[in-house]
């Protein structure tokens, strides 16, 4: 995991931030597809390339919103479209024990979503950005976990 991309430690209130973990293949296609068209998009998503979602290791997440993420972004292919053929199947069977596992941590599961885009949906891509931005921005701060981050 890329330590700039979690390095959020001189963050400020009105600056949140989402960590979004992006499969090489499809989602990482998808927002260069936004970005290409131009599609409009909050600023909140810091993105890190990973090879495939099935790669995800779950603690990623967790590691994330404990170092002060105010949410993390999953994203990988559609079911049938991974490219390592079931990874991405993998990935949502851990990434939805994580999304369980978050309450008792004390952590908000609204931080955290795991979703499918392909690289030529620019748009739905900008529609998910969007609204999970929406959703961190309307949960505020991340300050349950700031306390513990070291």
């Amino acid at each position: 995991m890329r330590d700039e991309a979690l390095n959020i430690t001189n963050q400020t209130e009105a600056s949140l931030r989402i960590v979004g973990f992006l499969c090489n293949w499809c989602s990482y296609g998808g927002a260069d597809t936004a970005g290409v068209c131009r599609f409009r998009q909050p600023p909140l998503l810091r993105i890190v390339r990973i090879p495939c979602t099935g790669r995800m290791d779950p603690l990623f997440v967790i590691k994330a919103l404990a170092q002060g993420a105010d949410g993390v972004l999953v994203s990988g292919c559609h079911p049938k479209d991974c490219h390592y053929a079931v990874g991405n199947l993998y990935a949502r069977r851990r990434l939805e024990m994580v999304g369980r596992f978050l309450p008792f941590i004390g952590i908000d599961p609204r931080r955290f979503r795991f979703t499918w885009v392909s690289a030529s949906e620019g748009q739905r891509w900008q529609q998910v950005v969007t609204e999970f931005s929406e959703v961190i921005e309307k949960l505020g701060p991340n300050p349950g976990l700031r306390s513990h981050a070291g």
